[in-house]
């Protein structure tokens, strides 16, 4: 492309909204021209407004852009939105009222019937759903999700063994990073030596949204996987990277290497369209016995491939197997990301 898409960042100063600052950069298709955040940043340069915590420094042309009120005025077409829930079940119909294409990573829209909630990997078709969508049909504006963070690393592991396998139940304990929970987050005192057993509402958004991703889109609706889905989730003294430690019945019986080719010979529409944010080989499988581990795998794929290890025979089900994901690149802002490659190269950014 040799123009690219001016786009804009709701919640640009958050944790999310720094990592697509981070990840647009080098992007090839898009570049940062709009960025927003709350009334206390409004006018301040961004480097001023943003504490900014990733490990690269703030790109140069974003530092002195002046944060801009959170409302779609001057705002570009294409948004990427990184709020909070509360925040966003306000502002995105607002922006996509305007004519805005709203690449969510909240939680606020996720489950609403005409929203799709997408991983390009598994369930591409489902961005059909925005034309459903009465903000589509008024102004051309739509919102786009993608979902939670411990829900991604799980369901893209679990889609190559349903595609091959058929799925009957699936149990999944997560062992999830700070970061998840934004800066300042956890305080040090609850996190250090500690592991907390609640997060709210994870549990319920990972049974939810890993039902929808999977299943099918009839028309003007998802209909839901009918597999038996159970999440218990914790927070974990680790800065990035959610594991989870899951347990699946499969419909068909399988051996261990046919899992395990499945897993690491799986490969879908963003590895076909060769979209820019979309790793070579999206789900891998490593043999060592003690892996995957944060410290060692959560930037594979430039942070946007799930690892998977530990397959071994279940007492209860049929397998067990940990699975590794990073939460603030494949689990936000890189989902997001890869959405909006989708998007455009489906002619959605038109």
């Amino acid at each position: 492309m040799q123009t690219k898409i001016p786009v804009g960042i709701l919640g640009a100063t958050g944790i999310v909204g720094q990592r697509f600052v981070q990840m647009l950069e080098p992007h090839p298709w898009f570049e940062v021209a709009w960025l927003a955040a709350s009334d206390r940043s409004e006018g301040r340069a961004y480097s001023e407004a943003a504490r900014w915590r990733m490990k690269t420094p703030i790109p140069a042309g974003v530092a002195e852009m002046r944060v801009s009120p959170a409302n779609p005025d001057g705002a570009p077409r294409v948004i990427f939105a990184a709020l909070d829930a509360a925040i966003a079940a306000d502002l995105e119909p607002r922006f996509a009222a305007a004519g805005c294409a709203v690449i969510s990573n909240s939680s606020a829209l996720r489950m609403q019937s005409d929203v799709p909630l997408v991983i390009p990997e598994v369930n591409s078709d489902h961005i059909k759903l925005v034309e459903c969508q009465a903000w589509r049909k008024k102004s051309g504006g739509f919102v786009v999700t993608n979902p939670n963070c411990s829900a991604i690393g799980l369901v893209m592991a679990l889609a190559p063994l349903e595609q091959q396998f058929g799925i009957e139940t699936v149990m999944a304990v997560t062992m999830q990073a700070v970061s998840g929970a934004g800066y300042p987050g956890v305080a040090s005192l609850d996190i250090l030596g500690n592991v907390i057993p609640y997060i709210a509402k994870e549990e319920e958004k990972m049974e939810e949204e890993t039902l929808k991703l999977l299943g099918r889109l009839n028309g003007s609706r998802v209909v839901p996987a009918a597999f038996a889905m159970s999440a218990q989730c914790n927070r974990v003294s680790v800065e990035d990277g959610h594991t989870e430690s899951v347990s699946v019945k499969l419909k068909k019986k399988a051996r261990p290497e046919e899992i395990i080719k499945t897993w690491n010979e799986f490969r879908s529409v963003p590895q076909e369209l060769q979209l820019p944010s979309a790793p070579q080989q999206p789900v891998r499988y490593v043999e060592l016995a003690d892996r995957p581990q944060p410290r060692f795998d959560v930037d594979a794929g430039k942070g946007m491939a799930a690892t998977v290890g530990r397959l071994r025979p279940c007492g209860v089900l049929d397998w067990k197997f940990t699975v590794l994901s990073h939460n603030t690149i494949r689990g936000a802002a890189g989902a997001a990301l890869l959405n909006a490659e989708l998007l455009k190269v489906r002619g959605y950014l038109d």
